[in-house]
């Protein structure tokens, strides 16, 4: 079928750019469409710099094309971002750490998600692609980072960089790491108050000689607490990760977790969701699934919430057992848990590229008395 010109600008008259009134042909925001047999080519350029503004807007025109022109059209948008210049007067520049190009905080508004886990093989999942990798285990109350990469009982060294003495991480399966656990005892609590603990994470961040890094994952606490606003207010973030399990109890917990990023106090791009212990598979039993926790939760969220959806883990019990000796289940080669950490960790690389080459980089927040907290009213 040749399509037309004017059929699909009268589809697209029919839809909005998120966030402005006008749809997108009287708005001025469809620039070029070029059509050819079966195939079109749309160009338009939106101002809301976000990333779900431009998947959201992508999605729109497919859709909007194949249904009311032609289902089976190949269909191309180009989406470029125009966004105002002035910028906000709540964000200050931030203080990157020199060598690391892109820093992502994994996050889950609900403990015991195996938010931990999933750092963990993130972490050597982008090792093995080829990235130089760092994990700051930034769980002061519960650091489990030295376990899962069998480094429980070292100690970082005193290294000196330029005349000034710093902390060299840990190293293990060619990751960078640094977590409170290294300097507490394996049965001592850790009972700091919030600035004591925020004044921790600065050392581990600003004190340590993290050296050249393509990714610092930063494992956050469970919640959206002082230490979330800490680590934002002393970072340029990149984007977060939030890993949620598919019940109603996580995702309303998850849900929050997102929200927290996108506060336009705090606005920090999130990169998508991760539904953890997705499904079970017996392993006697290896076409079965068992939706132990329910099916599809963090994917229809991440949908509702206009986020990327970037992938799903099973609960099995090898991830555990990996995690509980210290090797990572990603460190398996030609098994199905590789194979689902590799897909889910490009979907990450993927989103870091897109939300690097479509926004300005992150600046950190700059918090002053209560900003940025839910119970100040604006």
């Amino acid at each position: 079928m040749k399509l037309d010109k004017k059929d699909i600008l009268k589809a697209l008259e029919t839809i909005t750019v998120p966030g402005e009134g006008q749809n997108m042909v009287e708005s001025g925001a469809v620039k070029n469409i070029i059509t050819f047999g079966d195939e079109v080519i749309v160009d338009i350029t939106i101002q809301n710099p976000s990333l779900q503004a431009k998947k959201r807007t992508e999605v729109d025109i497919l859709k909007t094309i194949h249904e009311k022109v032609y289902k089976k059209a190949k269909i191309t948008v180009n989406v470029k971002v125009d966004a105002p210049a002035t910028p906000k007067a709540n964000v200050i520049k931030g203080k990157p750490i020199p060598g690391i190009q892109n820093i992502v905080a994994v996050a889950s508004g609900k403990g015991g998600v195996g938010k931990s886990t999933v750092t963990a093989n993130l972490a050597v999942t982008l090792a093995k692609m080829g990235f130089k990798v760092g994990v700051l285990d930034a769980d002061i109350y519960g650091p489990s980072i030295p376990i899962m990469f069998d480094v429980a009982n070292e100690k970082p060294l005193a290294v000196n960089i330029q005349g000034k003495s710093k902390m060299k991480p840990v190293e293990n399966y060619g990751i960078k790491i640094l977590s409170i656990g290294f300097f507490t005892q394996p049965d001592q609590a850790v009972v700091w108050r919030g600035p004591m603990a925020a004044k921790a994470l600065n050392q581990m961040i600003f004190d340590a000689h993290w050296g050249e890094l393509d990714f610092l994952l930063i494992d956050l606490p469970p919640g959206t607490g002082d230490i979330h606003l800490s680590i934002m207010q002393s970072l340029p973030i990149t984007g977060a990760v939030v890993v949620s399990t598919p019940q109603n109890v996580a995702l309303a917990d998850a849900k929050k977790g997102v929200a927290m990023f996108k506060q336009e106090s705090i606005n920090v791009p999130v990169l998508g969701i991760i539904e953890n212990m997705a499904y079970f598979t017996p392993a006697e039993l290896p076409d079965n699934k068992y939706f132990i926790f329910g099916k599809e939760g963090a994917k229809n969220l991440a949908e509702d919430l206009e986020v990327p959806f970037l992938g799903e883990l099973p609960l099995v019990q090898s991830i555990r057992e990996a995690g509980d000796v210290g090797r990572p289940a990603a460190l398996q080669t030609a098994t199905p848990l590789e194979q689902a950490f590799e897909e889910i960790t490009r979907n990450v690389v993927q989103e870091v590229v897109r939300r690097n080459d479509d926004l300005p980089p992150t600046e950190a927040i700059k918090i002053t008395t209560m900003a940025g907290c839910a119970a100040v009213k604006k």
